[in-house]
């Protein structure tokens, strides 16, 4: 049997995907590593634990799957996006990573703001947010400047695995688009934003494509392995964008919403398309296309924070399961799913959370349909950036996450988007775009849309009602409304 592996690089573990030739996901493994706060804001890890709970990873793997360590040929990765690693002259990492949901950097995105102005979003397509690499390494200059003054280069967590596995350090353009030092429409690193903050070019690595061959296995790995063949690794891709080919995203009428603790909406991007950083805009692991990204921060947090707040003792599916016996629009009442401020379209970390229109009528059923109606508006808020700026027009959604697990949501899904809503038979998400990466590098399929159809299997459909998308239409409008007139009442009581 012939085999690759997908490593998936998350926030609090590595995730191993070993898949064979037919999309088959033969054997799955994980291993923990912690994160460190220290102090409030701050997030980091040790990069070494990375390269640990890999080895551990593929440990298991050869050791549980009789064949693997004749049948594995290639390997790839996706990763956590934007998080900053920094190497000395002799490639030792200087400190702990600063991981992408590290927020002490906002003096730093005050600066790049100021000095560079409408000019950076036009350079990178992106606005500069706490979680990008640029306002880490500008912290770093800042605030460890003996540390800094060390620092030869810098990497993301996947490209700083994929050097520990191969002795080659480079960067591939999904990763490198969420740095803020990448010109989009050039596909090079910006001379203007390094200079601008006086940054030598030296510190960026390399770019290369998603699919290209980085290197082979280390001879030391392949020994303590007992691979008696030469292992290809490919430089795979950041987390969304794996995680949209592992959804089959790979054409501009499909489109994904993904419900974690935060939400993406995100939809493939022909080059040419703008939207003056009021969406992310990043390269798609596939070789000269884009992706556009909306994030609500609170999607999955907001049904989480609402059982643990009015039902502890109960499961999501109890929580739910009378949802389906409430109408579209819950009877007049209205979720804001603020509770974490918000990103997309408002970039509002003051604003909050609210229920509008309660009244004595409303039951808990009432108010549990509302959380996810308000949730899915929050995604709408995307899609239809997406359509008044872009033209788009999505045939199809792929749901994944916790919003596919419920089938009231994903029919409620249906209606708002007004869209076919599709799950999938695996979720297996960035690390199966991993994989994807690794057979697409040793050629196992003529084009991409035969490695998808092969690796991507669909599941359940959801047509959109039209009876039900009227009314959402009508709601919807109203949520609309709900940003600016709670805006000013939510910053009042910030202070």
């Amino acid at each position: 049997m012939r085999y690759v592996l997908g490593l998936d690089l998350g926030t609090s573990s590595l995730k191993g995907l070993l898949v064979n030739q037919a999309g088959e996901v033969v054997y799955t493994t994980s291993s923990d590593y912690p994160l460190i706060h220290p102090q409030s804001g701050y997030s980091e890890q040790n990069p070494h634990e990375w390269y640990r709970a890999a080895v551990e990873v593929m440990e298991n793997i050869v050791e549980t799957v009789p064949d693997a360590k004749e049948g594995l040929e290639a390997i790839s990765f996706s990763g956590q996006m934007h998080s900053l690693v920094l190497l000395d002259e002799n490639d030792a990492v200087l400190r702990n990573a600063i991981l992408w949901n590290d927020v002490r950097t906002t003096a730093q995105c005050e600066k790049i703001k100021e000095t560079l102005g409408e000019e950076l979003i036009s350079i990178t397509q992106n606005k500069a947010l706490e979680g990008f690499t640029l306002p880490k390494i500008l912290w770093v200059k800042e605030h460890e400047p003996a540390i800094f003054e060390k620092a030869r280069q810098f990497l993301l967590p996947k490209d700083y695995l994929g050097f520990r596995l191969t002795g080659s350090k480079q960067m591939e353009y999904s990763d490198a688009a969420g740095t803020l030092l990448l010109d989009l429409k050039n596909k090079q690193w910006s001379e203007r934003v390094l200079a601008a903050f006086d940054l030598p070019k030296t510190i960026c690595p390399p770019l290369v494509e998603s699919s290209d061959k980085i290197g082979t296995l280390s001879e030391e790995l392949t020994k303590e392995f007992g691979f008696t063949h030469t292992i290809n690794v490919y430089a795979g891709g950041a987390d969304n964008a794996s995680a949209a080919l592992g959804a089959g995203i790979i054409s501009p009428d499909i489109g994904m919403a993904s419900i974690g603790t935060s939400g993406v909406f995100l939809a493939y991007e022909e080059a040419g398309k703008e939207y003056q950083g009021d969406l992310h805009y990043f390269y798609h692991v596939l070789r000269d296309s884009f992706y556009s990204m909306g994030v609500t921060l609170a999607a999955g947090h907001s049904l989480s924070w609402f059982k643990n707040t009015f039902a502890p003792n109960e499961d999501f599916d109890a929580l739910l399961k009378d949802i389906g016996t409430i109408p579209a629009g819950s009877e007049g009442l209205l979720f804001m799913p603020y509770i974490s401020g918000e990103r997309t379209p408002y970039t509002d970390s003051k604003i909050r959370g609210s229920f509008l229109g309660m009244d004595q009528g409303h039951t808990r059923d009432h108010f549990a349909r509302a959380v996810l109606e308000g949730i899915t508006f929050s995604l709408k808020d995307s899609q239809k950036l997406m359509e008044e700026r872009a033209g788009k027009n999505f045939r199809k959604i792929v749901s994944v996450g916790g919003g596919a697990k419920n089938p009231d949501w994903l029919q409620m899904q249906a209606d708002i988007f007004d869209a076919t809503i599709v799950t999938l038979t695996t979720e297996q998400g960035p690390g199966m775009g991993a994989v994807m990466l690794a057979a697409m590098g040793q050629g196992w399929f003529d084009s991409v849309e035969e490695l998808v159809a092969t690796f991507v299997k669909e599941a359940k459909t959801y047509e959109p009602v039209k009876e039900q998308v009227e009314a959402y239409e009508h709601i919807y409008a109203i949520y609309r409304d709900g940003y600016g007139a709670t805006k000013d009442i939510s910053h009042a009581l910030q202070k």
